[in-house]
């Protein structure tokens, strides 16, 4: 991990108060929105250059592992999140929505970090990103659709439009890249990829920055409503975190196996979503705010686990 991978939670923290800081001055406020997309953009661009995809079939080698995890990411977790919100957040739809959309998109990338310091299985949770990536470009439209439907907060044109242009996008230029570069692979894999790699986090919190600028206003007198989405995501948490390590016993998975369960299912992937709801919800920042919370407890939440499930690997042993 490189020093902003490390302390990506503070990165992102000192991103939000930068923004806040800079919309306090009415020329970033009122600018600011233009450059949010753009730096989503590259972001996502280089989330799908860095999975290669090539590797899909590695998944479908532990068919019980990739079915229990898929089960659990996308229909488990869509019913868990909508009911969690019905309990907590009923009185607020924008974060109700914006919680949903955090929490339906499983982490690509720094979950294996803490598969990693856990002794996890990191071929196994490997093999299944490309799935994870997959499965939430085509389902996220669909949760779009379901929830925000049924709280009447944007159309299906919106949500097909914003679909459209801020994953598909992304994603058909960064297998164009790919296929461009197919001959030169020692300049792919050696400079491009790595750039990306470790400038997703710079354009994210470039994002990040913008958009808290744009609305920094608004955001500052509504800060309480942070509090309010502590209690679920920690009850999300800790509900998948025993839901993994019941099904992993139940399997008869391995230490290894049923650490790479947790992770995948427990961390979650929120600048996919952030996309697209700076471009569907570009009037309800409050949306926007659950999913970049979201990390912030999500990542100490990781650490957590990993030291956890260390503890229990010393148990068993």
């Amino acid at each position: 991990m490189n020093f902003i991978e490390k302390f990506q939670s503070i990165v992102i923290l000192i991103a939000v108060g930068v923004g806040l800081f800079l919309g306090q001055f009415s020329i970033f406020e009122k600018n600011a929105e233009t450059f949010i997309l753009p730096f989503l953009l590259l972001m996502l661009y280089g989330l799908f250059l860095t999975i290669p995809l090539q590797n899909l079939k590695a998944a479908f080698k532990n068919i019980k592992f990739l079915g229990t995890s898929t089960v659990i990411n996308f229909v488990w977790t869509p019913i868990l999140a909508w009911g969690l919100g019905a309990i907590f957040l009923s009185n607020h739809p924008a974060l109700w929505l914006g919680f949903i959309l955090f929490l339906v998109t499983p982490c690509t990338d720094w979950y294996l970090i803490f598969t990693s310091i856990a002794k996890g299985n990191m071929s196994l949770s490997t093999s299944v990103l490309p799935v994870n990536l997959i499965l939430q470009v085509m389902l996220l439209p669909v949760y779009l659709f379901i929830f925000a439907g049924t709280m009447e907060t944007v159309g299906l044109s919106t949500i097909i439009e914003s679909v459209i242009f801020v994953l598909f996008v992304p994603f058909l230029l960064a297998n164009i890249t790919r296929y461009l570069f197919n001959k030169k692979k020692a300049f792919l894999e050696k400079k491009l990829i790595p750039f990306f790699a470790f400038s997703q986090i710079v354009f994210l919190c470039l994002a990040i920055i913008a958009m808290f600028a744009s609305q920094g206003y608004y955001l500052i007198n509504n800060l309480g409503v942070i509090f309010l989405i502590l209690l679920p995501l920690l009850l999300f948490f800790i509900i998948n975190f025993i839901a993994a390590q019941t099904v992993g016993k139940v399997f008869k998975f391995s230490y290894e196996d049923t650490v790479s369960l947790n992770m995948t299912t427990i961390a979650r992937n929120s600048p996919v979503a952030l996309a697209i709801v700076v471009t569907a919800f570009p009037d309800q920042p409050l949306i926007a705010l659950a999913l970049i919370i979201g990390p912030l407890i999500e990542l100490p939440v990781l650490a957590i686990v990993s030291q956890s499930l260390l503890r229990i690997r010393k148990l068993v042993k």
